[in-house]
């Protein structure tokens, strides 16, 4: 499901401060080193992409950005301030929204419940007025008039598109839960060719649309969604960012690691397990 962070005393945005920045951020489960001393700014309206190999970390980013996963060493900064421990322990000065790969939608609920579920539970709004706002993202996504319907009754694109929807509702009485960034992992993940063009077209369609949310990370493996979603990319890997570039870089680029990720050569750095 999607974690939106709502924040009543919402801090005046600085454009010359990154949205989102990673110092020297670190994470090991065990002995396994996962992320060593991490880097990394996001800009504003900016559409970023990690890549590199299974076990990388790159879930790993998203996680501890969205607050729901600590970090060891290192600070995660938003929108100029230090994040201290995890969701539940401090309120972002900005809306963060997070969809998951497997889109974490509640089997028991319709659609429309779905979609509604943080304003059911948390807002004051009647029913009519969260059903109308429901309306309004089914139909940004292209899923009108399946408010009736349950998980079980969707295809895996639907079933993606419907988890987008909730990850951009808010309360238009409390503005400042409108989230400007989206977290995706994996959106295209398991999907045929055509429903991962769907979706790539409404990731962009709605970083352009959808008000104060012109910013996005996303973690992919898939190639399509790669070139047709990244303005900047990163490779991360053996816990650190080799790698930044362009769509434009993939194909010029002489990184030995990038080279391989995209030709799937087992031949080269990146070891094989």
């Amino acid at each position: 499901m999607a974690v939106t962070r709502e924040n009543p005393q919402l801090t005046q945005t600085d454009p010359q401060v990154p949205l989102i920045e990673l110092r020297g951020v670190s994470k090991a489960f065990g002995k396994n080193v996962i992320l060593d001393r991490v880097n990394l700014k996001i800009e504003r309206q900016e559409a970023l992409v990690i890549i590199g190999p299974s076990g990388t970390g790159k879930s790993t980013i998203l996680r501890m950005i969205a607050g729901l996963m600590p970090i060891d060493q290192g600070a995660i900064y938003i929108n100029g301030e230090k994040r201290t421990g995890l969701i539940e322990d401090q309120s972002d000065p900005i809306g963060i929204s997070m969809v998951f790969q497997q889109a974490a939608l509640f089997d028991s609920l319709t659609v429309e419940e779905n979609v509604g579920f943080l304003l059911y539970q948390h807002s004051k709004l009647n029913r009519r007025r969260i059903k109308e706002l429901v309306n309004e993202k089914l139909e940004m996504v292209g899923l009108s008039g399946t408010n009736n319907r349950f998980p079980a009754e969707l295809s895996g694109g639907m079933r993606k598109r419907v988890s987008f929807a909730r990850s951009i509702i808010f309360n238009p009485e409390n503005p400042q839960s409108r989230p400007e960034i989206v977290l995706y992992d994996e959106p295209t993940a398991g999907l045929d060719p055509i429903a991962s063009t769907v979706i790539e077209d409404l990731v962009r369609d709605l970083q352009c649309t959808v008000r104060g949310c012109g910013t996005y990370i996303m973690v992919s493996h898939q190639h399509s969604t790669i070139r047709r979603t990244a303005d900047r990319i990163i490779f991360l890997y053996d816990g650190k960012v080799q790698w930044i570039g362009t769509v434009d870089d993939i194909d010029t680029t002489d990184n030995p690691l990038v080279r391989q990720f995209f030709s799937g050569s087992v031949d080269g750095p990146i070891r094989v397990n």
